[in-house]
């Protein structure tokens, strides 16, 4: 399968397409509980129903622990990552795989215009990857030790 045709929109319809938001008004501490309650790596952050970055592990990391802030007390504003990546919806799965190597980010908004569509992460496009190698191995197969049967 040639990843360059395949849209960003197709992997997105076979994904729960919950995206988690928090807004610039938690605490670090609060965003990190809804982050280990829900099993993601990151939040998109809201202030009065527009996107004005995200909150990641990595941000919890580098500008929480590394600065030593009390996370109780650390407003997600002061922390998170105003300036993000984000794709298209009509992006391809390369795309996404080369933006996420490149800015060596792991959860990539997926925007149509201004509207939040969804986020893949890293491991949506792993999964992925991983279900078409099989698919592909099996068509061989089947190809193989069916078209020559022993």
């Amino acid at each position: 399968m040639n990843i360059n045709k395949v849209s960003v929109s197709a992997l997105l319809h076979q994904k729960n397409s919950s995206v988690y938001c928090t807004t610039v008004d938690s605490t670090v501490g609060a965003a990190v509980v809804e982050m280990n309650h829900r099993r993601i790596g990151s939040l998109m952050v809201m202030d009065v129903g527009y996107i004005v970055g995200i909150f990641t592990e990595r941000d919890v990391l580098t500008r929480v622990v590394a600065a030593n802030l009390d996370p109780k007390s650390t407003l997600v504003r002061e922390v998170m990552t105003t300036r993000f990546q984000s794709i298209a919806d009509d992006a391809s799965i390369e795309d996404v795989m080369r933006m996420m190597k490149e800015h060596r980010i792991r959860h990539l908004p997926i925007l149509k215009g201004d509207q939040l569509l969804g986020m893949l992460s890293i491991s949506d496009v792993n999964s992925w990857l991983l279900k078409v190698n099989e698919i592909e191995a099996e068509n061989l197969r089947n190809y193989m030790f069916e078209a020559y049967p022993c």
